[in-house]
């Protein structure tokens, strides 16, 4: 079929592109670039079932021009990232607010069946009890959490009150080839060049999933029924602290960097493992004993990336 994806030269949506067009699906993804990267998509520039769109879900008709002749929609386009969602509030919320109603009601407007929305563990915000279920209590900590958390409630309103399927999966930390500025590939980036490493607080217990992993949860959820029932987390249901995090990275690379600690920043989530129940009901996609074991599968391909 032929699909969109929103935010696809970005770190999940091209690795998103590469499965579906070896699917034989064709993809148009629309991106403006802004964490998203050309390079991802270079591979397909010349593949008749692929094309690409610079343009930004905050244009409503850029989404509409973008959705005609499309089933489906995966939107992943997002700032993606907490700080740089707390250093620019006004782009946070209009691209994942203001951007995710534009893709919902031009996809309702275009007649599609289905739009897949990447949601986050963030929306949660401080965790009460681990693991954490979907049905906990939606209190976001930092602004990209809300803009989340305010999505969610669109997609179900669109849901509820149309013919439009919507599916939400709430994703842990992904980690994998193409990504940046986030937890894992800095401190890769640090070992390799023998900088510190710096750990904000160090009582964080994250939850890391390998972007494999999450494709084929993106997949599986394009036809599945009962993920329309309510949201569903994609984790690994396991915590990680970032001394492990630190202290594996320099084992795997052979190099050592000195650990610093510094206060906290307040609009961090502490700590966070996902509830798996729902996702092993609904998903047929085994979960790792070691959620960090693609770590090696990255390593001799990221000092190039």
């Amino acid at each position: 079929m032929k699909i969109l994806i929103t935010g696809g030269a970005g770190f999940i949506g091209s690795h998103l592109v590469d499965f579906l067009l070896s699917q034989k699906h064709e993809v148009v993804v629309l991106d403006n670039l802004f964490r998203g990267k050309l390079q991802n998509l270079n591979r397909w520039s010349a593949t008749p079932a692929f094309s690409f769109i610079e343009g930004d879900i905050r244009n409503y008709d850029q989404v509409k021009n973008a959705c005609k002749g499309c089933e489906l929609i995966y939107h992943l386009a997002a700032q993606s990232n907490v700080m740089g969602a707390v250093t620019n509030l006004r782009y946070s919320f209009e691209t994942n607010v203001v951007g995710t109603f534009n893709v919902l009601q031009a996809a309702e407007e275009q007649g599609l069946r289905r739009v897949v929305f990447t949601s986050s563990r963030e929306a949660y915000g401080e965790a009460k009890h681990l693991p954490v279920a979907e049905t906990h209590p939606l209190n976001s900590k930092n602004a990209y959490g809300a803009s989340k958390a305010a999505a969610e409630t669109y997609c179900r309103v669109f849901q509820n009150t149309g013919k439009l399927e919507v599916a939400i999966l709430r994703l842990s930390n992904v980690y994998g080839l193409r990504d940046f500025d986030r937890v894992i590939p800095i401190f890769i980036n640090n070992v390799l060049s023998g900088q510190d490493l710096t750990i904000y607080g160090g009582q964080q217990v994250i939850d890391f999933i390998a972007v494999p992993i999450v494709i084929n949860a993106l997949d599986q959820a394009a036809g599945n029924q009962s993920i329309l029932e309510g949201p569903v987390n994609v984790g690994s249901g396991k915590g990680t602290t970032l001394y492990e995090l630190a202290k594996q990275i320099m084992s795997l690379f052979k190099m050592k960097s000195k650990i610093h600690v510094e206060p906290a920043r307040s609009v961090e989530v502490v700590r966070y493992t996902a509830n798996t129940n729902r996702f092993q009901s609904v998903f047929s996609i085994p979960l790792p004993e070691d959620p960090l074991e693609h770590l090696a599968d990255i390593s001799a391909l990221f000092e190039g990336s």
